[in-house]
């Protein structure tokens, strides 16, 4: 997984704060053109961090994957780890690091 530092994380930001978005909206938010973001949303989808959200197959709409929502929690190590997908998806990520587990959505306590 290669990521291009700012703006992959500045894609994976503003869709965990703003929600589902376009690429003209996250160019605009980001400060990216809007050619760099197109260019992006692919990559980070082939990587499992966002995905393509209906309504039609071509809207461009994307959201956050809980993936995602993990690299943005490892993001402080990317540049220390030799494999940053195998942090964010590895077992250690989602069963001793409780924080890796929320962001997934894979919280199991129970509301008493």
């Amino acid at each position: 997984m290669k990521l291009r530092q700012p703006t992959d994380f500045l894609i994976l930001e503003e869709l965990e704060d703003k929600g589902r978005n376009v690429a003209t909206n996250l160019a605009s938010h980001t400060g990216k053109s809007r050619k760099n973001i197109n260019t992006r949303l692919p990559v980070l989808e082939d990587y499992g961090l966002v995905r393509k959200i209906g309504p039609a197959e071509r809207s461009g709409l994307y959201e956050i994957t809980s993936d995602g929502k993990a690299a943005l929690l490892y993001q402080g190590q990317y540049e220390q780890v030799d494999n940053f997908e195998d942090l964010i998806d590895g077992p250690a990520a989602a069963t001793d690091d409780p924080q890796a587990s929320f962001a997934r959505g894979e919280d199991q306590t129970e509301d008493s």
